[in-house]
């Protein structure tokens, strides 16, 4: 693929304006520094370094999207306690718009990682601690996201991230999906399973485990996948595409046109899958608000996606990294 064509997509960016719908999350990450072995059991005990606070879930393609310079806004519901106020801090630190809907049913979404260093590798996960809510968000709220929505400003596109939250239910999906569609409103997701509640959007992304489950069946060659694209494509009625990311392996696109691999970069080390699908669906997303076809969208986000795997934790690529990615 041309390099010249997508380093003009990129330049595009600056001029899109892209809202995400989703549950937000906020990743704590607990880094200690593992001296010794504990006398009560065999784990080791960790001096603690850092206490780290990073925009998760939906808030995470928020924050890779103002990184590349677009226009964003986030919609969320967090719940009324003081770690959302962690979570606040972390979006402003960062620049990002948000609308917050406060639900005190509900604890605001965490993800503790505790990590450990020892020498000079990196950080390495010794667990994970999640404080979660999976109920459906009650009517009000979702009311309250739609009028969100609608009272927003100009966005050529809507991306909505499902990490399984109770945010999207089917419902306020269609709802959403309907405005979209009235107000010729690009509409992407980023399913996560789940995958029937999006039929009729626009563009849906998921992992290849994620389609296999949908599927019923192991996908293996690239004929597997294309397959598999296109009878989601067929069975969700799609508007554009459906997109199958797969690690090293790149992504298959299947779109009217019929399936295309898109290859990954060669990345040489690897340390953290960790926010590499969010990125994913943001890319995706602006490349096509700014013009691309699928199969460019998709290439440049296998590229974005290969810069997050090479840090700890979730990352947001710049501009300046992502042209020097393609021209590498």
């Amino acid at each position: 693929m041309e390099v010249d064509i997508l380093k003009r997509l990129i330049a595009r960016f600056e001029g899109c304006n892209v809202l995400v719908i989703g549950d937000v999350i906020l990743d704590e990450y607990i880094i200690g520094d593992a001296r010794r072995m504990s006398r009560e059991a065999p784990i080791p005990v960790l001096e603690l370094r850092e206490r780290r606070y990073i925009p998760g879930g939906a808030a995470n393609p928020a924050v890779t999207l103002h990184s590349l310079g677009a226009g964003c806004n986030l919609i969320g519901v967090v719940g009324e306690d003081e770690t959302h106020q962690s979570l606040v801090a972390a979006l402003t630190e960062r620049g990002i718009p948000s609308t917050l809907l406060a639900d005190s049913a509900r604890p605001t979404i965490v993800k503790t990682r505790i990590m450990a260093t020892m020498g000079l590798r990196f950080p390495q996960q010794v667990a994970r601690v999640d404080t979660i809510a999976r109920d459906p968000v009650n009517g009000d709220l979702q009311a309250g996201i739609l009028a969100q929505l609608t009272t927003s400003a100009q966005y050529g596109a809507v991306l909505l991230s499902d990490y399984q939250c109770g945010l999207l239910a089917e419902s306020l999906v269609q709802q959403i999906a309907a405005w979209c569609r009235e107000n010729d409103v690009l509409l992407t997701v980023d399913a996560q399973g789940e995958l029937q509640k999006y039929a009729g959007v626009d563009l849906v992304k998921c992992n290849a485990d994620e389609a296999s489950a949908y599927l019923g069946h192991d996908l293996a060659t690239d004929e597997d996948f294309a397959q598999a694209a296109q009878a989601i494509y067929e069975q969700l009625a799609l508007q554009e595409a459906m997109v199958i990311t797969r690690g090293a392996y790149g992504a298959t696109v299947y779109t009217a046109d019929g399936a295309q691999h898109c290859p990954s970069p060669r990345v040489r080390d690897v340390y953290d899958t960790v926010g590499a699908g969010d990125t994913a669906i943001a890319v995706m997303t602006l490349a096509r608000v700014a013009g691309a076809t699928y199969e460019q969208a998709v290439m440049l986000s296998n590229y974005a996606s290969g810069i997050v795997v090479q840090h700890v934790g979730n990352y947001a690529p710049s501009r300046e990294e992502l042209l020097t990615a393609i021209t590498s």
